[in-house]
């Protein structure tokens, strides 16, 4: 098996008492590379993200400033730096969100601008969040030419003429644990009409953990549950699955070698 979790948060301090065990149960059910996502507190998520992939040669980091963590006052010579570093293969994630209230909106705008740019310097696809914000993180990602380096759209929440628009700009889209839900056949129907070859697995551990684990905190070896399921929607072998999303996560980040 070759299964990629193209997004987790491995530095969570849901993880601070046994890290090492998630890791290892991860690789034993066949996640051979995890990407564990760089946000929080202005750059202090980048930091711990980089400290956790410089430890493991099967973990790969990202640099970004959440929506959430907009307002934070952020050293730009510092967070280029921290992009720039052999093991982080993404800007992100970044983007909108209009659901919470966390962050005014003109902050989040600028930082979203600002890591695109950042991105687009250190030729590094991005990672975006975006909730109730599709439409205007998508505008802002084509005025600002982030075809230039692409990305993925995490937890994808759109409509699959979306995810066309997207793929026309470069841009795939990635499926968490929401796939497996009982209430969730919608999300079902959108990815079946999806193309194969633009999907991403992802767990977003330590959230959003699949059946049958709902209820339970989520870890990356859980990134099987939800490849299951994308195999059964697209009427092939889990095997087939783990090998082409894992193929579309490697020509994203290119830097995950």
């Amino acid at each position: 098996m070759d299964i990629t979790d193209s997004h987790t948060h491995l530095d969570s301090k849901e993880f601070d008492e046994d890290r090492t065990a998630v890791i290892d149960r991860a690789r034993a059910a066949g996640v051979t590379r995890m990407l564990t996502i760089g946000t929080g507190k202005g750059l202090e998520g980048a930091g711990r993200a980089i400290a956790i992939a410089e430890q493991y040669p099967f973990v790969w980091a990202s640099a970004g400033v959440h929506p959430h963590d907009a307002a934070h006052e952020i050293d730009m010579a510092l967070f280029e730096e921290s992009a720039r570093h052999p093991k982080v293969v993404a800007v992100g994630e970044t983007g909108l969100d209009f659901y919470r209230d966390w962050a005014p909106v003109d902050k989040q705008y600028e930082r979203f601008e600002a890591q695109i740019e950042l991105a687009k310097r250190v030729q590094k696809p991005l990672i975006i969040h975006s909730r109730q914000a599709g439409e205007q993180s998508f505008a802002l990602l084509k005025e600002r030419n982030a075809r230039d380096v692409g990305g993925v759209f995490h937890c994808f929440a759109e409509n699959a003429e979306f995810a066309a628009r997207l793929w026309d700009m470069g841009f795939y889209v990635s499926f968490p644990g929401l796939l497996t839900f009982k209430k969730a056949q919608e999300v079902r129907d959108i990815c079946k009409a999806i193309p194969l070859e633009q999907i991403l697995v992802e767990t977003d551990a330590p959230f959003l953990a699949p059946e049958p684990h709902r209820g339970k905190r989520c870890e990356p070896a859980f990134v099987a549950e939800t490849t299951k399921r994308l195999a059964e929607i697209k009427g092939l072998s889990l095997e087939e699955v783990a090998a082409i999303t894992t193929a579309n996560t490697l020509k994203l980040f290119t830097h995950m070698r």
